[in-house]
């Protein structure tokens, strides 16, 4: 396919600074030798993107938010060798050094250098972005929509990395956001015996059952769930294995210690304001030898997360149930802020 002629500018999403934000023209993104320039179809919008609206979360300005991108490719650098114009894609939205300590010691993820498309450097809330052609990966069978679910797959593909469970393990998952879903079905289908998710009712949990992302559902009460913890401590009086915080909630975070099993792990896994802080007494944590483990997103991982994902191995359908475009921005915060979205999408086609 012959390239097609590119316009000059963009329209792209802008902060200049926390919570100030405008569509506005950009020029395209200049392309390096590796660069993949991508026609963003859609980009997904988290539980982050709120955090970077109100400027945390490794946040730069000014800034064009974004980092969940799916799109074709519309211009290759001179290098390129993988890619062709057309070609359906998602894009890894890290860049790492690959020269500081950590990254000299295999370990990317802690990079010094950590910039990221959408948080640290521009993202694909605009028409167009570009990305190098080893963070540029084909997809096949999904919707554009759906595929804005790969990064955050990603992650729970990172998360699972690390949670590393063994066979037979019995699984708490807290919360039933989209990464916590994916997550959830990815402990289901490898090791995980049996998986209870314990979440608000309502919609994210009726989709919970839809996607058969738990062997146990328990809806938790929005005035007092109380009773509902109660009777998960008195079915699971030994407690489990893995228990997986992903609300983001510092004080749900602080009590699920109690429903870890001695010689259990528990999973640091939602996103928490820098102010947040939680308080657990160190003879609990030494005396039932309980492990403390972060997943924070991810390297090299959108292999794994594409195959589960364009196979249907995992399932994301309605995930994303909010569709805006980027002059809608403020009504896509509110909708994540209300929590009618379960998952957002900016849609450009």
């Amino acid at each position: 396919m012959s390239a097609p002629q590119l316009p000059k500018t963009m329209k792209a999403l802008q902060y200049d600074k926390p919570e100030s934000f405008a569509v506005v023209e950009l020029p395209l993104p200049e392309l390096r030798p590796t660069d993949v320039l991508i026609k963003v179809a859609a980009c997904g919008v988290c539980g982050t993107d709120l955090h970077i609206h109100e400027g945390e979360f490794l946040a730069k300005f000014p800034l064009v938010p974004g980092h969940e991108c799916v799109g074709t490719v519309a211009a290759i650098g001179p290098k390129v060798t993988q890619f062709s114009i057309g070609d359906r894609v998602v894009a890894d939205n890290s860049e790492l050094c690959e020269s500081c300590f950590y990254c000299r010691r295999g370990q990317p993820l802690l990079c010094e250098n950590f910039e990221a498309h959408g948080v640290t450097m521009n993202g694909a809330f605009a028409e167009y972005c570009a990305y190098p052609q080893q963070k540029v990966f084909k997809i096949k069978n999904l919707s554009n929509v759906d595929a804005t679910l790969l990064e955050p797959a990603s992650c729970a593909a990172h998360g699972l990395e690390k949670i590393a469970p063994k066979l037979g393990s019995s699984v708490l998952m807290i919360g039933a956001g989209p990464t916590g879903l994916v997550l959830s079905q990815l402990l289901k289908q490898n090791g995980g015996c049996n998986v209870v998710l314990a979440a608000p009712a309502g919609n994210k949990m009726e989709l919970a059952k839809k996607l058969d992302a738990a062997d146990v559902y328990i809806p938790l009460s929005r005035d007092d769930a109380s009773a509902q913890w109660d009777q998960i401590k008195k079915d699971h009086p030994y407690g489990f294995d893995i228990v997986v915080e992903a609300t983001g909630s510092a004080a749900i975070l602080e009590s699920s210690i109690n429903y870890v099993r001695r010689g259990g792990k528990l999973v640091v896994y939602g996103v928490y304001s820098n102010a947040a802080r939680v308080s657990w007494p160190p003879s609990k944590i030494f005396g039932d030898e309980i492990t403390i483990l972060g997943s924070f997103s991810e390297t090299y991982c959108f292999p794994a997360a594409i195959d589960y994902l364009d196979s249907g191995k995992v399932r994301v359908e309605g995930i994303v149930n909010k569709q805006f475009k980027i002059e809608q921005w403020q009504e896509c915060l509110d909708s994540m802020k209300n929590k009618s979205a379960i998952k957002a999408a900016i849609v450009f086609e």
